[in-house]
């Protein structure tokens, strides 16, 4: 259990660290040698002169192949003349989500679409030098094919496939999908929204399945979607160039600390985003990510917070990988997210003896993404436990705004910045009923300096204080003297009183002129 989950282990229901989202990519690493793609086209039998109908015809086959996949399982096949992305407000994911969810899609394939993108591929070029055609790599446009399913291990994923030379692939999917499929299968109670779970009946149980996730072999998951997407891969496999080799392109592991409710996530939210966005130095950033500030690092560390629908985000970066920390629910969620491994170690075999070595994208190496993510998080949470807890500030803030039912009566709110209201704080508060206490009679002098002019103004003076201060008792500022006609400020109504205030007298005049 971390700090953080010490100090708020009243409202923490339970904490699940897991894979968040996954980036897997397939390289034909064989044809990326130098003379590699050359040296494939002749074991096809294939001359460079003739290497357009040959890319042709292989890219009209498979086009053909992921449109019939498509058509077998009854899906549509849609070609996107835009482009689909978070940042024009609807990604193909929600697009491929809310087709799912309009045709009751549990399991299988939900779509196809495709769209042209940027790729790097192949091309043949002369040379003027040697006046003969040679192969070479350089970027392109090409048709990108994305296969949205749900699959009975990763949930809802999508490969994406090149529809031209090297048919690099890419597999897009998440851990807390992975998660809930292990969840039913071990039928363990959970309720997950927003790729959150927000509750879950076993939680030691679940934690323990989500560790499993980066020990999977990820190779024979992997390379079963990509048998399905491409089926050019036995005849590389023939001609001797092996099969995919895949790397994690980006991977997310995620903490979630979940609270009972909202309202009580809420309460801590300000205090915690200000001290993330504000306590946390460069050198602390390197220590949540496991490294030391040296002369020799060559890295960039910043820290930006930004305004989302949702609610705040904090994010700090190193280089390419970054901590963020952001609220879904009453899920507050730390998040380390590594796109550059090698700034990391991981524990290898070299020459005979094992040494640390820098983390590579391999999968195999996906484990200690898992072990470094998860570290981080911890630190994270570690640091974020020093942020100052303001919430009794807040609840009797909230209380003091709000009407209240004190033994059976109405109390009306109270402003802690109306002038009247102020003024009877003043009042209670003065410094000589603080020994024998106050009537009647005490704030009535206090609040009016000339003396009434008639019996019957003195009765509604006297009248309109005995309200006032009824209401100063039914919101616990003030109680009476047994058997007296005295009153005292209550410990707690001290406290409120003299925030109240302070705030008008002091903390809103130095915010003003700090804003201006």
């Amino acid at each position: 259990m971390s700090a953080f989950e010490m100090v708020h282990q009243d409202d923490v229901v339970g904490t699940l660290t897991c894979f968040d989202r996954l980036i897997f990519k397939g390289h034909l690493l064989a044809l990326y040698h130098p003379g590699g793609m050359a040296a494939f086209l002749e074991t096809q039998g294939v001359k460079l002169v003739g290497w357009k109908s040959y890319v042709a015809k292989m890219t009209d086959g498979l086009a053909t192949h992921v449109q019939g996949l498509a058509a077998q399982a009854g899906r549509p096949y849609e070609f996107l003349a835009r482009n689909y992305t978070k940042a024009t407000g609807h990604s193909k994911e929600e697009l491929a989500r809310e087709i799912a969810e309009r045709d009751g899609i549990t399991s299988g394939l939900i779509c196809v679409f495709a769209a042209l993108e940027p790729c790097w591929s192949f091309d043949v070029v002369g040379n003027r030098d040697t006046h003969r055609l040679g192969v070479v790599r350089r970027k392109r446009v090409c048709r990108q094919f994305y296969l949205y399913l749900i699959d009975d291990q990763l949930g809802f994923c999508h490969v994406k496939l090149q529809s031209w030379f090297p048919f690099e692939i890419q597999i897009w999917c998440n851990g807390h999908d992975m998660l809930a499929r292990a969840l039913d299968k071990a039928h363990i109670d959970y309720l997950k929204v927003n790729n959150a779970f927000y509750r879950v009946s076993n939680w030691h149980r679940a934690q323990a399945l989500a560790d499993r996730i980066g020990s999977r072999r990820w190779p024979r998951l992997l390379g079963r979607l990509a048998s399905w997407v491409n089926p050019y891969l036995p005849l590389f496999a023939k001609a001797d160039f092996g099969t995919y080799y895949w790397v994690a392109d980006q991977a997310e592991i995620s903490t979630d600390i979940t609270f009972r409710t909202r309202p009580a996530l809420e309460q801590i939210l300000p205090a915690t985003f200000a001290h993330a966005a504000s306590a946390f130095s460069a050198e602390d950033v390197l220590r949540f990510l496991g490294r030391k500030l040296t002369p020799t690092l060559a890295a960039e560390v910043n820290t930006d917070a930004r305004r989302r629908p949702e609610g705040w985000r904090i994010k700090h970066r190193m280089g390419r990988n970054h901590v963020k920390l952001y609220d879904k629910g009453p899920v507050l969620r730390v998040e380390t997210t590594i796109n550059q491994p090698d700034q990391f170690r991981v524990l290898r075999v070299k020459d005979g003896h094992r040494a640390w070595c820098p983390m590579k994208k391999g999968v195999a190496d996906l484990y200690r993404f898992y072990q470094v993510g998860r570290a981080s998080n911890q630190r994270y949470l570690e640091g974020l436990a020093a942020a100052p807890d303001h919430r009794p500030g807040v609840i009797a803030l909230d209380r003091l705004c709000r009407p209240r039912r004190n033994r059976g009566r109405h109390h009306s709110r109270l402003n802690p910045i109306d002038n009247k209201d102020l003024a009877l704080f003043r009042a209670v508060m003065a410094g000589e009923h603080a020994i024998i206490g106050f009537r009647n009679t005490h704030i009535q002098q206090r609040l009016w300096h000339r003396p009434p002019t008639d019996p019957a103004e003195a009765k509604r003076r006297c009248a309109h204080i005995s309200r006032q201060l009824a209401k100063l008792r039914g919101h616990g500022l003030i109680a009476k003297v047994p058997h007296h006609r005295l009153y005292r400020v209550t410990p707690y109504g001290h406290r409120v009183m003299t925030a109240a205030i302070a705030i008008h007298d002091h903390a809103f005049p130095s915010a003003y002129a700090a804003a201006a």
